[in-house]
Parts: C-alpha cells; sequence; structure tokens
C-alpha cells in the first residue's frame, strides 16, 4: 500500500468518477485504476462499487477512505512541519472567496502576496457560500474568504475584519437628504436587492428587517448578480441599496456624495478565513492571514465587532 494508491481513493471518492479523478491527479485513468486495483487485491475487499453511477464506496471502503484522509493529512503535516522548520514558504494555496468580497479584497492582496511569496501558487475561486463549505469539505480548496460566524460542524473561523456596511442612495430619494440613516428609513420598495444565494442579500434582509415587510408590486422587478450592478441601478433610478465599506475605496467623487452612513453604533459584517478543522497547510494559511491584513486599509482594522448582522435569513 503506497501514499499515492491513498491519494487515489480520495480522489475517487471526492470526484465520483474515475476519469475525473484521473484527470485531477495528473495521470491516465488505466493507471488510477489498476493501482486502486492492486490497492483492493492487497487488502483482499471492493473499495468501490463500480456497477453504480456515479461511483460510490463500499461499506468496507467508506472506512479505508476515511483512514486514508487521515493518514494523508498526517503527511501533509510532517511536510510542513519540515517547511517551517527550514522557513521556505512554498506551494499550492486554493482559495475560494464570494462574490461580494472578490473585486474589492483579492486587488488589495494578490499581486503583494505573490511578490512576496513567489514559490506559492494560488489558486483562486469565485463561489458562493453554500459551495464553499462543500469544497472545503471535499478538500478540493484549502481555504475560504466569506462572511461569518457560520456555525458550520467542523469548519475553523479565523476573523480577518470587520466591515462597515453603508448605504447607497438616489439624489431622488429622500434619504439623501439625511446624514445618518436608521434602518426604518429604508423604504423595501425603493430598495435594489442581490439575488437569492449570496450572504449579503441575508443580511440586508436581517438589517432592513424586510422579511416583516411585503414589497409592494412593481412594474419592474429585478435582482442583481453583483454590487456593482446594484450601485448603478441606484443612480439611474429613485433607489437606495446597501454596500460593504471596501467597496466604497477609490470611489469617484460623485458616486462617493450617494454614500451614507447607519446611525452608530454602524452595522458590520465579520470577514473571516475559514478551513475545515483537519486542514494542512498551516504556514501557508498564516502567511495569506498576514498580507490579507497587512494591504487592509487602517480604518478597516480598527473597526470593532459591534453590531454585526448576521446572515442567517
Amino acid at each position: 500500500m503506497t501514499i499515492v494508491q491513498l491519494e487515489y481513493i480520495v480522489a475517487v471518492d471526492t470526484w465520483r468518477h474515475f476519469a475525473t479523478a484521473a484527470e485531477n491527479c495528473f495521470v491516465t485513468q488505466p493507471t488510477l485504476s489498476m493501482q486502486i486495483q492492486k490497492m483492493e487485491e492487497e487488502l483482499d475487499v471492493k473499495i468501490f462499487d463500480r456497477s453504480k453511477q456515479p461511483v460510490v464506496p463500499t461499506e468496507a471502503g467508506i472506512e479505508i477512505i476515511e483512514q486514508a484522509r487521515v493518514i494523508i493529512a498526517e503527511r501533509n503535516n510532517l511536510l510542513e512541519s519540515i517547511q517551517r522548520k527550514k522557513r521556505t514558504v512554498m506551494g499550492e494555496l486554493r482559495i475560494g472567496i464570494i462574490p461580494t468580497l472578490a473585486p474589492y479584497l483579492l486587488p488589495l492582496f494578490v499581486q503583494p502576496f505573490t511578490k512576496k511569496y513567489p514559490e506559492v501558487r494560488l489558486v483562486v475561486h469565485e463561489m458562493m457560500t453554500e459551495l464553499m463549505i462543500a469544497r472545503l469539505r471535499e478538500g478540493k480548496i484549502d481555504a475560504g474568504i466569506l462572511v461569518t460566524p457560520l456555525q458550520e460542524p467542523g469548519i475553523k473561523e479565523l476573523v480577518l475584519f470587520y466591515e462597515e456596511l453603508m448605504v447607497y442612495v438616489s439624489k431622488k430619494n429622500k434619504v439623501y437628504q439625511k446624514t445618518y440613516v436608521l434602518p426604518q428609513d429604508i423604504d423595501p420598495n425603493k430598495l435594489w436587492l442581490l439575488e437569492e444565494g449570496h450572504c449579503f442579500r441575508s443580511q440586508i434582509a436581517n438589517l432592513c428587517e424586510l422579511q416583516k415587510m411585503s414589497k409592494e408590486s412593481t412594474q419592474f422587478d429585478y435582482e442583481a448578480g453583483s454590487i456593482e450592478t446594484l450601485r448603478r441601478m441606484v443612480e439611474m433610478n429613485d433607489g437606495i441599496t446597501i454596500i460593504p465599506e471596501l467597496a466604497t475605496l477609490d470611489m469617484p467623487a460623485k458616486q462617493a456624495q450617494l454614500i451614507r452612513h447607519f446611525k452608530k453604533p454602524a452595522p458590520m459584517r465579520e470577514v473571516s478565513l475559514v478551513v475545515h478543522r483537519n486542514f494542512v497547510k498551516k504556514s501557508l494559511i498564516d502567511v495569506l492571514k498576514q498580507e490579507i491584513l497587512a494591504t487592509i486599509p487602517d480604518k478597516v482594522v480598527k473597526n470593532k465587532a459591534n453590531n454585526v448582522i448576521g446572515i442567517e435569513a
């Protein structure tokens, strides 16, 4: 039995397809299948039920694969420990990030990170929270950057910073005349929202207590896929939306005039780096966290954990 064979059975369990598993292990399917068959012969047990599509592990296979994941994790921990002693930072780091953070956070830290750690390959995927948690559990990504708290079993949250939620309002809207805004000042019938599936939508709903209100039927009903689209819709219509603090960085003066703050304590969203409880690549995760915090504006870093808005609807 070899580490390579253990990696192959974990890959098949992850992807539930021999060809896809082989592709992700950078070997041919016959090579992967032959190695798994050798392992099954050595153990005298079938690990996968190949008669089913997608492929599923047998009852005995489930236990073997679980142990394989533990062995691989321990091997990776050993390699990480050796790298730390050598004071080298290298390898591949696969990260997931939610769409309401990606356009504003990635430009801040990616270039400084890759310049400082040229031997690290940074692979970033933009995805929704639910998919990110699934990918973490499957081992398809090493870490995620998203909004917390999640209260997900087996997921460890490393808080990065707190981001103020701000009002972005059309000059045609009565809220534009206010210096500070209360949630009850916002007319839900004028409020532009992200489409279902975005955790930021849930936060806005909780902040404005939209679940307690019924929006009037209008001639045009639209849910945006990005914060930038929301901004444009507000600018062109008598509308209002909520945007996160990082989205206001480097905003032209004309658009900055449309920003209003909530009355203190201002609502915040908690942004964290999340990993699986059995995560490896600890040194890479540590330097990633350090580099993100080093590039965040001081005002954001100094925000306190006051009035954090939950993401549960």
